[in-house]
């Protein structure tokens, strides 16, 4: 059976819970903090990339998922400053988990709105075929930023 992006975005979505859940139970400057924001940052990174390309983009070309796209790619944008600010934190900071909290609630947001709303809005605009061509060129682009990051 073929995957439609809206599936293959949400096997990511699920990553990233799995990924932010972990993360935020971690304590101090230890070698599992270190791995598990280095996978959740190379998970976002890939996921928002590919997003954008192929599922914001073709969206945007259509008036009625222009609104939308932009605020979801400027979420994506907002997710990426505060990767950057976590990373000039100390991971042994006090501050170091709160920020990585908020992130993980930014996060959370986003994928909910993701799910509850763009996806149905989207679901209405493209076709089966654009679903399921979107979905492979989606995972394509997901799979050598993920190699590229590492």
């Amino acid at each position: 059976m073929t995957r439609t992006i809206f599936e293959a975005l949400r096997e990511s979505h699920e990553r990233q819970r799995a990924l932010y859940s972990a993360l935020t139970e971690t304590s101090g400057d230890t070698p599992e903090r270190r791995e598990l924001f280095d996978q959740f940052k190379t998970e976002l990174a890939a996921h928002a990339l590919a997003e954008d390309r192929h599922f914001y983009v073709p969206l945007m070309a259509l008036d009625a998922g222009m609104d939308l796209s932009r605020h979801a790619i400027a979420e994506h944008h907002e997710i990426d400053e505060m990767v950057e600010e976590l990373e000039e934190t100390e991971s042994s900071s006090p501050a170091w988990l709160p920020q990585a909290r908020k992130l993980a609630e930014k996060v959370e947001h986003h994928l909910q709105e993701e799910e509850h709303r763009f996806f149905q809005m989207a679901g209405k605009l493209l076709t089966e075929k654009q679903k399921t061509t979107l979905a492979a060129s989606y995972q394509t682009d997901y799979d050598e930023a993920k190699a590229t990051t590492v």
